[in-house]
């Protein structure tokens, strides 16, 4: 099943968040680049100090723990109603109304 997911979020594009459990981290903002067999490669930036590194690592399917991609973010504080950006097709039920924030 974890794999199927990750084969998806490979198809989607987007920036994962993926725990390996083998070393016990997270890499944060992961693009996964290609799967074949069982290894996943995956480019991620890490900042240190004054620089930026760019990483591609392979790993294999068996030692990704978790896997998951941010939906949404909404900036702190208070914002009015107008400020946010709804999509016309989200449903009523789930827009923020005002008193929500």
């Amino acid at each position: 099943m974890l794999h199927r997911k990750i084969y998806q979020l490979s198809q989607d594009g987007g920036e994962v968040w993926m725990y390996l459990r083998d070393q016990g981290r997270w890499l944060e903002r992961a693009k996964i680049l290609d799967i074949e067999g069982d290894l996943v490669t995956v480019r991620y930036e890490t900042e240190e100090e004054d620089e930026v590194c760019a990483w591609e690592e392979m790993i294999r399917l068996d030692s990704i723990g978790s896997i998951t991609r941010r939906l949404s973010s909404v900036p702190k504080g208070r914002m009015h109603a107008g400020d946010l950006l709804v999509s016309e097709d989200c449903p009523e039920a789930e827009r923020m109304r005002p008193q929500d924030y």
